[in-house]
């Protein structure tokens, strides 16, 4: 989800869950050692729950970055084992990781060490011609050594020869049944899900089938009414609140955002897929796409997004 789950998109999202982690995109540790924390690390404090989502492969860089990121005061520190693509195999970080469990291990140990926040690790179920029944295993059981409690698996595996970051995303099988089976062999620990899920009826029947959680990515993006509002009732949260609604909700943020010099476009483009499936949806999608990039663009523009969509409707 790089280049999605901004602190503008995440922000959009709690509009519309108040139980649900949210996920920063991922962000590499060396980024945070020597670039602008700020400008990395800084999220408004209506995002809570929130989790940052740390690539690296250097135990010492992600402890230091981690320690760093201590006075953000995240609700869960992510290391991701589990992107494919390019830029990350070449910076020895992601999926590749699956490859070296005892350097995971290293890693989370001197990550778990500088924070009292949980530090979770995302996975693929193997890599390349590993055997995901004898490697996912074995992988859980050393980074569990290492003190890992939560660990959140993609159920497919990566391919990093061969298969575009795309074609990883839907080419490689599912198997969510081995997902199952390690909850099953793994009792003690939280195991999440994440591969496929596209609906909150999904979600809620892996969860019935002893899974701890459910991650969902892509389609929370694109349509994000579908499968965020309506996810609270999964706790026993009524909270639900209509798409309209949420539109109103992000006024006063974007205002704030257009105030300190901040483009319309870059909260609404998270926007588009709100009215997915819904009469006036295209109205409403063509009115940001225009009209959010153009100087002056304002609430105004919102506004007229939404009598698109709303004449449509009617």
């Amino acid at each position: 989800m790089m280049d999605w789950t901004d602190r503008h998109c995440r922000v959009f999202h709690r509009q519309m869950t108040r139980r649900a982690m949210l996920y920063t995109e991922m962000v590499t540790a060396p980024a945070i050692v020597h670039g602008p924390k700020p400008r990395l690390l800084d999220y408004s404090p209506q995002e809570h729950p929130v989790a940052l989502q740390l690539g690296g492969s250097d135990p010492a860089e992600l402890a230091q970055a981690v320690r760093i990121a201590g006075p953000w005061m995240y609700d869960e520190i992510n290391l991701n084992c589990g992107c494919p693509s390019d830029r990350v195999q070449s910076g020895c970080f992601g999926a590749v990781l699956m490859e070296s469990p005892a350097l995971v291990a290293d890693c989370v140990r001197a990550m778990i060490a500088e924070t009292d926040a949980p530090v979770t690790v995302k996975c693929r179920i193997g890599v390349d011609d590993q055997d995901p029944e004898t490697m996912l295993p074995a992988f859980i059981e050393t980074i569990a050594g290492a003190g890992v409690r939560h660990i959140i698996i993609h159920a497919r595996k990566a391919w990093l020869q061969g298969l575009s970051p795309k074609e990883n995303r839907e080419i490689p099988p599912l198997d969510h049944a081995l997902v199952l089976a390690m909850k099953q062999r793994f009792p003690e620990l939280t195991l999440s899900i994440n591969g496929g899920i596209t609906t909150l009826a999904q979600a809620k029947a892996l969860l019935d089938q002893g899974l701890d959680g459910v991650m969902i990515g892509r389609a929370a993006y694109h349509d994000p009414a579908a499968t965020l509002i309506g996810a609270d009732a999964l706790w026993g949260d009524a909270f639900a609140p209509d798409p309209i609604a949420v539109v109103d909700a992000m006024r006063p943020y974007i205002a704030d955002h257009l105030a300190n010099g901040g483009r319309l476009h870059q909260i609404t483009r998270h926007m588009l897929g709100l009215f997915t499936g819904k009469p006036g949806a295209r109205g409403w999608r063509r009115v940001l796409s225009e009209g959010a990039s153009r100087p002056g663009a304002g609430l105004h523009t919102l506004d007229a997004a939404l009598a698109e969509l709303q004449a449509t409707a009617a």
